[in-house]
């Protein structure tokens, strides 16, 4: 059976959760609309598809923790390597013209290094979002663009996973020295007339920014994982994976 016939018939599948239903009555269910198409009953079942789906994104996701979830997963990819926000990275320009820009250099190391600390506790909600995932939303994924299962989580897991960061990034930010740092950086500029003063939010909006950007990181690399398993038959390294994208 062609990979577009089998589409088709697992799109007509498409609505109760996975968790609810058996493998045979997944089967039966589309024996019957074989049957009524007068084909054998060949090619992927559903609880295949739903199988091939899972793994393919437990690998994609698995692979991408673990390449920004190392030392320098983050600093010296220039993919995702994340910036200071706006004045700090406007003062961190004007003061490296002078070779100034140790301290914000420090700072935006330290950054980096709090995401890659923060971005392997991802896996279980990664996890969690997979396993709850209906017959439906694997379908989609099958059928949608390229990055479909990485919108699918960005989709179902921002929240979750903003809320996880952002106590690992600042206790990261802290084990690392950046908030003492920053603070010491608020004195100096304070200190020295005409230098540009950061807000009383400064510090939040820097650890929301961390987070933010660690995350976007984090999604690129799933979206990379996703792409290079679709088009690359050699990243389909087990058997219901080619059977679902081969």
């Amino acid at each position: 059976m062609s990979k577009i016939n089998r589409r088709h018939l697992l799109t007509m599948l498409a609505g109760a959760p996975l968790a609810a239903c058996s493998t045979d009555d997944l089967n039966a269910v589309l024996g019957e609309v074989l049957r009524t198409q007068g084909e054998a009953i060949v090619g992927l079942t559903p609880a295949e598809a739903a199988e091939g789906i899972r793994a393919a994104l437990t690998q994609g996701t698995g692979t991408a923790i673990s390449q920004v979830g190392q030392m320098n997963g983050y600093l010296t990819d220039s993919a995702i390597k994340i910036p200071l926000p706006g004045d700090l990275a406007s003062i961190q320009q004007e003061l490296s013209r002078f070779g100034l820009s140790g301290a914000l250099d420090d700072l935006e190391r330290q950054i980096n290094r709090g995401a890659e600390e923060a971005a392997p506790q991802a896996r279980g909600i990664f996890l969690d979002a997979i396993r709850s995932m209906s017959i439906q939303d694997a379908l989609g994924i099958v059928n949608g663009s390229n990055t479909a299962a990485t919108e699918y989580f960005q989709n179902r897991t921002t929240g979750s996973l903003t809320s996880l960061f952002a106590p690992i990034m600042e206790t990261a930010l802290q084990r690392t020295g950046a908030i003492r740092t920053f603070d010491s950086l608020m004195v100096r500029l304070a200190s020295i007339p005409l230098a540009p003063q950061l807000g009383e939010d400064a510090k939040q909006d820097l650890l929301n920014h961390g987070v933010g950007k660690g995350l976007d990181g984090l999604f690129y690399y799933v979206a990379q994982e996703e792409m290079a398993i679709r088009q690359n038959p050699a990243r389909r390294t087990t058997d219901i994976l080619r059977k679902v994208f081969g």
